[in-house]
């Protein structure tokens, strides 16, 4: 498995899918009851093929992700060659995860307790995971306003 199982409530979000996967490889319903009574190593291989096709087509679409903890924010643009990644640090005790401290953040971005930063990286051999070791480490997908927004502000 290249990335990770998908969770019970991501698989019953995606039943249909599910079955659709299913009936491409020919594995009817009762075929299935059937693979995971019987052959459920076969049936857990099933659920990680279904889960990385998920996974690498998710990744695949993600153009912004970005990941906020108490005093840093990290907004990526994942382009097809490099990663864009603007960095924003509050450099005092303000916590950007809450509203308090975000509306903070965003009515003192000129304070020199806030610091900016960028910086382009390239992939590695495979671009797709290293989108996904960025969402293991609590990144999410987005759509980009905020990087947008810092862009033009910085930029």
């Amino acid at each position: 498995m290249k990335y990770t199982r998908l969770t019970k409530e991501q698989f019953e979000e995606l039943h249909q899918e599910f079955i659709n996967f299913l009936a491409t490889q020919s594995v009817t319903a009762d075929e299935w009851t059937n693979l995971k009574e019987n052959r459920p190593e076969l049936a857990e291989m099933e659920l990680d093929v279904f889960s990385d096709l998920i996974w690498e087509g998710a990744l695949n679409a993600a153009k912004y992700l970005e990941h906020l903890s108490p005093n840093q924010m990290h907004l990526f643009y994942l382009n097809d060659t490099n990663m864009h990644v603007i960095g924003v640090k509050v450099k005092n005790d303000k916590d950007i995860t809450t509203t308090e401290g975000y509306n903070w953040l965003r009515d003192n971005l000129m304070n020199d307790d806030v610091e900016f930063l960028q910086a382009k990286k390239d992939y590695s051999d495979d671009k797709n995971l290293d989108k996904f070791k960025l969402i293991q480490q609590g990144a999410v997908i987005t759509k980009g306003d905020l990087f947008r927004y810092f862009d033009r502000l910085i930029n």
